[in-house]
């Protein structure tokens, strides 16, 4: 279930909607799809946000260019989700009020977002609770749907994860990172040499003592201006291009457990010490193979997905009349 969650996310990014039997009474139709229609007005529904968006971005030949294609790609996008929920139906799939709300509640948590805020950011959306569960809805039954009539159709074989992992193996390196403990000493505001040379002296002080073997936390708790003073100045496992370079630069050539010398930056006086090193170098195939595994069968799945979809156009009545 998870990976086919995780295809519906690249396939369906946009939430197809049911639509009516019949068109309302000064409206049109712009596609028949089998026995059943999908309107202007549902279609001009549909593409508002993306119209705001794109008047927004584009001007001129380009805006109008843009307009079109859009507006033609979301129609394809209907009617294939159209398609879809009638299959479904064909099938008998069922999906409960349980499993909505129990969808609903994994993605707020995923996005971190409160229960009680999502009226508030369905409304600022255009749209309602009642409208975002019936979406939910449709994605799950579709789910469902897919998952019978395509994952058993998709396989990954130990050949086929050998035979990437040999091809992608760069993408598999490991990224060298440090973990230091630092004593940070701030620039004040104005610019005083006077000022600036008491603090390097500071420094200086603080670095004596560290190499009398005085304790580093004790010293980072006392004296660093840091954000990790309370902690004795551990701030963690660090990779390169994620903090200033003049510390990453020392960071990355000291040896563990040494103390580095009093280190200036644009903006104060440091001194690291480096506790723990995690090494670069190429992950083995047995740590990334599910991994590989997952990716594998997405790009799969959306192949599959593709044909299966292409397949059933082919075999239902489809006619655009926009």
């Amino acid at each position: 279930m998870k990976n086919v969650k995780a295809v519906l996310v690249g396939v369906m990014a946009t939430v197809f909607i049911s639509l009516p039997a019949q068109a309302a009474v000064g409206d049109r139709i712009v596609a028949v799809v089998n026995n059943e229609v999908i309107t202007l007005s549902e279609l001009n529904g549909a593409f508002e946000p993306y119209r705001i968006k794109l008047e927004e971005a584009y001007q001129g030949q380009e805006r109008e260019k843009a307009l079109a294609e859009t507006r033609m790609t979301l129609l394809n996008r209907m009617i294939d989700g159209l398609l879809m929920e009638q299959e479904s139906k064909k099938t008998g799939i069922v999906v409960r009020e349980e499993e909505v709300t129990e969808a609903i509640k994994d993605l707020l948590a995923k996005r971190n977002i409160a229960q009680e805020d999502l009226p508030k950011r369905l409304a600022k959306e255009g749209t309602t609770l009642s409208t975002y569960r019936k979406e939910i809805r449709d994605q799950l039954m579709r789910i469902k749907l897919i998952r019978r009539d395509i994952k058993s159709r998709v396989a990954v074989t130990d050949e086929e994860i050998g035979e990437y992992y040999r091809k992608h193996r760069e993408d598999y390196e490991g990224k060298e990172s440090v973990r230091i403990r630092q004593i940070f000493l701030l620039f004040p505001k104005e610019d005083d040499p006077a000022v600036k040379e008491k603090l390097r002296a500071e420094a200086g002080e603080i670095h004596r003592r560290l190499v009398n073997s005085e304790p580093f936390d004790e010293l980072a708790a006392k004296h660093s201006e840091g954000p990790a003073a309370a902690t004795g100045g551990d701030i963690g496992f660090i990779e390169r291009g994620m903090i200033i370079p003049e510390v990453e630069e020392v960071a990355f050539s000291l040896p563990l457990r040494q103390i580095s010398g009093v280190i200036e930056s644009s903006v104060g006086f440091h001194i690291v010490e480096v506790i723990d090193r995690r090494g670069a170098g190429i992950k083995d195939v047995e740590t990334v193979r599910e991994e590989i595994r997952e990716k594998i069968d997405r790009e799969k799945m959306e192949q599959k997905f593709e044909e299966w979809l292409n397949a059933l156009r082919k075999k239902s009545h489809v006619e655009m009349k926009l």
